[in-house]
């Protein structure tokens, strides 16, 4: 993902217990290594309480997670540790997603402010105008694919390009899954492959190698991927429009509700355009987010200077000039429209740090859960039980993936199910004499680009809360985070994911040099 920054330190107590796990797991005599039916135990008791709670009684993921937390850390006791290391293993966890709780409230303010100062309307309005439902949605993985490319960061352009993308899919009357779809699509494809990225950076330096070599390795199995994602909804988006379930009527209804409600301007398109920038000439997120922030409140009052405004304490729309106040109410609270088309009330009435809340909280959950799941080394258990029955080279890059992918479930942040991975297997990638590049490959083609597929992972929270959607409105349609996983796997039979070093790099490797 993208939107991260450097792994924060370790506190003192999880630093504690992972200088002990050296030697044999590294465990003290009070402390076993976990039993592989308890390590199962953990993974599956987390899955079911998840399916029986989202999926039986429709429950938000909340409370199952710190469900799931209470299984692991009872696991843990009986394996021998005590609270206080369980305890520093959750708060390491949770500082692993610091920053992505942070970018969280700062996306929150964001939007809210951007809809006050017509930013996001802008966006919809000249979307709506420029773009036809026929090539709607290939042109949606396109934007997106170029916007990641250059800013390196998925969560920037679903933030950015994909919500406007949103909006207009809504006036021209497409599918909200299939419009999700190509959004993710595009915006894992530029994040997967640009040197921009996090991700792209920390998978080659997990494996061994470096960032220019890693992104090279991944051009032909991404190629592929992103291929057939294009193929799909240009095709999809064909087929939609010829069977007659378009209507344009409300596309030119929600321009003429957005043309008297907001100033339309071009200035107004400057924050978005600040922010791709800014972290294109590789501004942090954090301050890049904030200069898009800022930039539209300037903006608001400049153009909008009759917005009407709903005063939550009279209850009643005020037509008045946008002031301080409210940039700050917006900005916390969201911003609330209210026009005669309920579809753009609908659409707008959205953003705020407290909107932001149950995300935030859900994130620390479930790093509370991957925490102990690395600090006990679970995973690992059931990682080092596979490695037994693994003879060559496809079987490696299968595991890696199915490892990855289960991490985005358990451990669930992208940054972790690179970082975990990564250490675990880039031994026995030496070990079989594979390249290392081999490995970074197939931690991108898991690790990054199937977090969005996990409800309760960093990446599936922000989906959700950024685009307004639920899971299961986008995850059926995210073409490319399904066949990359897949295709990185079949082309390694081929000796084109999984390829064996020379003598040279060999000796490299054991040396510890990039290879």
């Amino acid at each position: 993902m993208d939107d991260k920054g450097k792994e924060p330190k370790i506190s003192s107590t999880a630093e504690a217990i992972k200088k002990t796990n050296e030697d044999k797991m590294g465990l003290p005599e009070e402390i076993r290594a976990p039993h592989m039916y308890e390590a199962i135990l953990s993974f599956l008791g987390i899955i079911i309480v998840m399916a029986i709670g989202i999926v039986v009684f429709g429950v938000d993921p909340h409370i199952p997670m710190f469900i799931g937390v209470i299984i692991a850390a009872l696991i843990s006791l009986k394996i021998g540790y005590k609270w206080n290391d369980i305890e520093g293993m959750m708060i390491h966890g949770i500082s692993m997603a610091m920053q992505a709780i942070l970018i969280l409230c700062i996306v929150g303010m964001m939007i809210g402010v951007w809809l006050l100062s017509g930013t996001i309307p802008t966006m919809i309005y000249y979307g709506l105008k420029l773009l036809s439902p026929s090539i709607f949605l290939i042109a949606a993985v396109l934007i997106c694919s170029i916007t990641s490319l250059a800013t390196g960061t998925s969560w920037g352009t679903m933030g950015t390009m994909g919500l406007a993308l949103i909006g207009i899919a809504h006036g021209m009357g497409m599918p909200i899954g299939p419009t999700a779809g190509a959004i993710l699509s595009g915006s894992y494809f530029g994040d997967k492959l640009s040197p921009l990225s996090d991700t792209t950076n920390l998978a080659p330096a997990m494996a061994g190698t470096d960032v220019f070599t890693h992104v090279k390795y991944m051009i032909k199995a991404t190629a592929i991927s992103y291929g057939i994602a294009l193929i799909f909804f240009a095709v999809y988006g064909f087929m939609h429009v010829s069977s007659g379930n378009v209507d344009t009527s409300q596309a030119i209804a929600i321009m003429e509700g957005l043309d008297s409600m907001f100033n339309i301007n071009p200035v107004l398109l400057l924050p978005p355009l600040i922010v791709i920038l800014a972290i294109a000439f590789k501004i942090p997120a954090i301050p890049g987010i904030t200069l898009g922030v800022i930039a539209g409140a300037i903006l608001a009052p400049i153009f909008q200077g009759d917005l009407p405004i709903f005063n939550a304490d009279s209850l009643e729309v005020e037509h008045i000039g946008v002031t301080f106040g409210d940039i700050l109410v917006c900005a916390r609270n969201g911003f609330v429209c209210n026009t005669d088309v309920e579809a753009i009330n609908s659409l707008l009435s959205t953003g705020g740090l407290m909107n932001m809340a149950s995300s935030i909280l859900m994130t620390v959950l479930a790093m509370m859960f991957g925490g102990i799941m690395e600090g006990t080394r679970q995973l690992e258990t059931i990682v080092n039980r596979l490695l037994r029955y693994i003879k060559s080279g496809p079987a490696m890059i299968g595991a890696t993936e199915i490892t990855c992918i289960a991490s985005n479930a358990i451990m669930p942040e992208q940054y972790i199910s690179i970082l975990v991975p990564g250490r675990m297997f880039a031994p026995a990638y030496r070990k079989a004499g594979l390249h290392p590049k081999s490995l970074s490959n197939a931690l991108e083609s898991a690790g990054t680009v199937t977090s969005c597929l996990i409800p309760w992972n960093t990446c599936g929270v922000y989906i959700a809360t950024t685009l307004g959607i639920s899971a299961g409105t986008w995850i059926p349609w995210a073409v490319f985070n399904y066949v990359t996983p897949v295709v990185t796997f079949l082309l390694a039979f081929a000796g084109i994911t999984a390829t064996k070093m020379t003598r040279e790099e060999q000796k490299k490797a054991d040396a510890g040099e990039l290879v």
